[in-house]
Parts: C-alpha cells; sequence; structure tokens
C-alpha cells in the first residue's frame, strides 16, 4: 500500500485523538456549515512532523468567527476566545493547541500591495489562494465525510515527491504576495523540498517585488531558514533566486574568488554556510547561528593582495564587529543584549586560533576569558566550525591543535576563575579605603588590578588585590590623602 494511502488511513484515526474537532464538526452542521481542517496541521502530519500539530487551521463556509463563538460556548471556555474582526479570524486556547477558526474566501490582489481584497467563498476558493500544493489540503470534519480527503492541486503527490509548487500560475502568486517567494524557500531549506523548477523560475522573474514587503516579515522568514537544519540550502536557493542581493546584500557580497598572479582566496559565502551548517549540526542557538553568518562578513571590505603574503583580510573580524549593529537595525532584528552577543562573537572568533600555538601565555588565554564571559563555550563551537577544509588532514590537525587550546582554557577557568570576572576590589572599598569620592584614579586602578590578575601577577583574590591596591595607591599619591584625613582628625 503506498506510503500517503497508508497516511491518510492514519490521519482518520489521528483525527479522532482530537475530539475538540469532532465538536467542531457536529457544531458546524447544527449551523448548517462546512468546515475543514487545513493547511499545515495535514501536512506536517503527512510528513509525520510534530511541529504545527500544536496549531489548528479550520476554514468554514460562511463566518468562521460565528463557528468560533459556538465551539467555545460548547466547550465553556469562552474567556479562551480571542476575535480578530480586522481579520475575520477568531483563536480558540484548547489543552495547549492553538484552533484558529476563518471563513472560506477568495482574494484578489493590487499591484502595489501584499494584502488582498476578500470576499467570501467557497472551499475551492480557500485552497485556490493558498501558497503551495502542500499547504492548500484540506480535510472535511463534518459529520457525514469526517476525514475525506480534499486535494484538488495533487498536493499529496508533491509531498510524496518532495516538491514545492504552487497551485496557480506561479508568476500570478509571486506577484500577488511576493513574501510567498520567500516562504517557498523557507519551506524547502525546513523540509528539504525541491522547488519546482517553473515555480523557481517564478521567483528569480519576480525577485524585485520582494521590496514591497515589510523588513520584519522578510526577517522571519530568513530566521525560519536559519533555524533549518541544513541552512546552507536556503541560503544557496537565496543566492541563486536572485533574492538575496536584495534582502541581505552584505551575504551575497562573500560570493567570489579573485585571482592575482595564480593566487586565489577562497570563497567566503560558500564558506559562510559550510560555518553555518557546522554550528547547526552542534546547536540549535538562532544567535550563534547568526554570528556565524556574520564572523567574515567584512571580508569584501578589508580584502587586499600583497605579492609576499597572498590575499589578506586583516582586520576583518573588528571591522565585522562594528558592522553587526548597522546590519541588525535594517534588518529589523533585536538591538539588545542578542545582538552584543553576536557581536562579541564576531570580534572575538579568530582569537581562540590565535592561541594554537603551544609557547601561547596563560595571560593570553585569561584575557580570552575575561572578554568571551559566559559566551567562551558558544566561541569555541564558533571556531570549531570555522575550520573548512577540503584536505581532510588539515582540518584533523587544526582540529587536535584546538583541542589543546580548549584543554588550556579549561585549566586556567579552574585555576583563576575568570570567565564572569569581577574585580575582587569594588570601586567602594577604594573611594572608602582612600577616602575619595568618584574620580578617575578609581578607574585606573580597578583597571590595573584587573590587568594585574589577567597577567597572572596576582591571584584572583580579595587579600591579595587589597594590598595590590594599596600599593597602587601611593604611586598615585593616594596615600598622602589618607594622612590628610588622619591628621585632620586627629585635630
Amino acid at each position: 500500500m503506498p506510503y500517503f494511502t497508508q497516511g491518510i488511513m492514519l490521519l482518520n484515526k489521528y483525527l479522532e485523538n482530537f475530539p475538540v474537532l469532532n465538536l467542531i464538526g457536529t457544531t458546524a452542521d447544527s449551523m448548517q456549515k462546512e468546515a475543514y481542517v487545513v493547511g499545515g496541521f495535514v501536512r506536517d502530519y503527512l510528513l509525520k512532523r510534530k511541529k504545527g500539530i500544536a496549531d489548528i487551521d479550520i476554514v468554514a463556509s460562511g463566518s468562521g468567527i460565528e463557528l468560533a463563538i459556538e465551539v467555545a460556548v460548547k466547550l465553556g471556555i469562552s474567556n479562551d476566545l480571542t476575535i480578530y474582526r480586522n481579520f475575520g479570524t477568531a483563536l480558540i486556547r484548547n489543552n495547549g493547541i492553538n484552533i484558529e477558526f476563518v471563513g472560506a474566501r477568495k482574494e484578489s490582489y493590487r499591484h502595489d500591495s501584499r494584502k488582498p481584497e476578500v470576499e467570501e467563498g467557497s472551499i475551492r476558493d480557500d485552497q485556490n489562494r493558498r501558497d503551495f500544493t502542500i499547504n492548500a489540503l484540506a480535510i472535511c470534519i463534518n459529520a457525514g465525510r469526517f476525514g475525506e480527503l480534499i486535494d484538488p492541486f495533487n498536493g499529496r503527490k508533491d509531498l510524496e515527491s518532495r516538491i514545492i509548487r504552487t497551485p496557480r500560475d506561479p508568476q500570478i502568486t509571486f506577484s500577488d504576495d511576493p513574501l510567498r517567494m520567500m516562504r517557498a524557500i523557507r519551506f524547502a531549506s525546513e523540509l528539504d523540498f525541491d522547488i519546482e523548477p517553473d515555480t523557481f523560475e517564478a521567483i528569480k522573474k519576480n525577485v524585485d517585488r520582494i521590496k514591497i514587503i515589510s523588513q520584519e516579515r522578510i526577517s522571519a522568514e530568513l530566521e525560519k531558514i536559519i533555524l533549518s537544519n541544513k541552512p546552507s540550502y536556503g541560503f544557496k536557493l537565496l543566492f541563486h533566486s536572485g533574492l538575496l542581493a536584495i534582502v541581505f546584500p552584505e551575504l551575497a557580497a562573500l560570493q567570489g574568488v579573485e585571482t592575482v598572479n595564480k593566487i586565489s582566496h577562497k570563497d567566503n559565502f560558500y564558506h559562510t554556510l559550510q560555518v553555518l551548517d557546522n554550528v547547526a549540526m552542534q546547536s540549535p542557538d538562532l544567535w550563534l547561528r547568526w554570528a556565524a553568518i556574520l564572523h567574515d562578513i567584512a571580508k569584501p571590505r578589508t580584502k587586499r593582495f600583497d605579492p609576499l603574503a597572498g590575499w589578506t583580510f586583516h582586520g576583518h573580524e573588528d571591522l565585522g564587529a562594528r558592522m553587526v549593529p548597522a546590519l541588525f537595525r535594517r534588518l529589523k532584528l533585536p538591538l539588545d543584549e542578542r545582538m552584543k552577543r553576536v557581536q562579541k562573537l564576531v570580534r572575538l572568533h579568530l582569537r581562540p586560533i590565535a592561541l594554537v600555538d603551544e609557547d601561547v601565555t596563560y595571560s593570553a588565554i585569561r584575557r580570552l576569558l575575561f572578554e568571551s564571559g559566559n559566551d567562551i563555550d558558544s566561541l569555541m563551537m564558533l571556531c570549531r566550525a570555522d575550520i573548512t577544509s577540503k584536505n581532510q588532514d588539515k582540518v584533523m590537525r587544526y582540529l587536535r591543535n584546538f583541542e589543546m587550546v580548549a584543554k588550556k582554557i579549561q585549566e586556567v577557568e579552574e585555576k583563576d576563575r575568570i570567565r564572569n570576572f569581577q574585580p575582587p576590589v569594588s570601586g567602594e572599598e577604594i573611594m572608602a579605603y582612600f577616602g575619595i569620592g568618584p574620580s578617575r584614579e578609581v578607574g585606573v586602578i580597578k583597571n590595573q588590578i584587573k590587568d594585574a590578575i589577567l597577567e597572572g601577577s596576582i591571584h584572583n583574590d580579595h587579600s591579595e588585590a587589597f594590598e595590590f591596591m594599596k600599593v597602587l595607591g601611593k604611586k598615585l599619591g593616594l596615600n598622602d590623602k589618607i594622612e590628610s584625613n588622619i591628621n585632620t582628625l586627629k585635630r
């Protein structure tokens, strides 16, 4: 029996595990409405994906809001009903499941907007307006037709063939709503599907239409691509479609190889994608993945050819870190501690590699621990991911050396407790001891104590640091102020 035939039979039984669907169906019957489960719930169940099962979309004939109100009353959860009248939708939260109701509708678009003109329609009209055939699958939940699959565009076959295809002419689909171009690539990346050739050609022909889409919506799709199991696939599709040059030109600018005197540098775009995949295999951390994307972002601006050294990218880590805030601002990403973390990882991503030499000083490791703080593990993961080469012997040699660095870092951390370093002597203690207020001298003493600990001149210990503070104060002439305070009290 074909897999998807089995899938439909199992789906009918699976629907019975959601008694709320039976309730919705019988409520729709009593109101003389048709009701269907559509979209992601059907798609993800047939693909055996758990994602999407917590969200159920219901399409009803007539008003979806009216059906939602009746269902909420029967469930006794009217307080958990949210109505969005401007959008003609309603949301019920039931046992951890979000159930959204909407009336079946048909749409038409103006060329300058992705917001459609909406009017009441049939289930076929509603399926016709959906972005892809795999999202146009519907299951009837009315009592007499419970479990009946409505599949006018062969979405089940496209699921089986692992194909992204539009129900209608893709030129019209993408021109009407250009965000669907990003969604096509996002679904291909998330599901590891191919985009049907005519559909992909339509994306390439309509790339300029993406300019009418808000940056927030574009970045939301980018985030989902980045969180894919193999995000490089989505970014390659973005690049070859022409979308990447519009939505993320700095990343597209990494692509290409230049040759001078028969010396070439590597393609930094494909290297970046390999680093991103390497990180993705180790961590689901979105912001660590963003650091992987941005770690070499300044290489085009720092690229130089030296007749003796060949191609160089000196300072790309510092310039890249300085580029991060502006990139986050333009991409409408959060300008908070998450951005600062990405910035830090970009700035430090070469530092652990530089510590591979056997004669590296412990003070250099202390400084790395001090600057990276709690992100040292993420930084080390990024640096391991950054070791890419077609020469596997070279990769293994680098990784072995890198493990030596990791061991030294662990030793120093256990001994000196530098991670999340806090000065063992506070500014308040300095001011109290020397009888002074906030001043340049306080900052000088704190910095010199920090440097002494990082250099290994003193231990990260309060009493040792306090004695060192006294010596520093004397050099700065602060002891005289103490004596002056004492003499004043005597008088």
